[in-house]
């Protein structure tokens, strides 16, 4: 998986996802977030857009030390050429997050010379 460095130094790929296997239609760029231990974030604006059902509630705790709880869906995302179904962490933000939950067993290279970014 191949992605890029945008200009503010961010890491970002592009992953696919639905609702269903047929249905993986929506590509959507996410920040590799190595600070997020789950799997996936998205904003309620993308959870709404995709129709995403809700399974249920998390406790997080913040970067800033406190702790919220917050709704989950579920989707299905295409993982190096697999399906995979992901409980996915709604928030109130703007960006989707890629968490360290869906990279083990797998290379993260970020790379700022050539503002390229790879998951093998």
């Amino acid at each position: 998986m191949i992605g890029r460095v945008d200009e503010e130094g961010r890491a970002l790929v592009t992953i696919r996802m639905g609702i269903t296997e047929n249905a993986l239609v929506h590509e959507v760029d996410v920040w590799v977030d190595t600070g997020f231990n789950g799997d996936l974030v998205l904003p309620n604006m993308y959870i709404d857009s995709l129709n995403l059902p809700h399974v249920g509630t998390a406790k997080a705790v913040l970067a800033d030390g406190s702790e919220v709880s917050l709704k989950v869906h579920v989707c299905l995302i295409e993982w190096h050429g697999e399906i995979r179904e992901l409980n996915v962490v709604a928030n109130d933000g703007n960006n989707p997050l890629l968490g360290v939950g869906l990279l083990p067993g797998r290379d993260l290279r970020v790379s700022y010379r050539n503002m390229t970014v790879a998951i093998e």
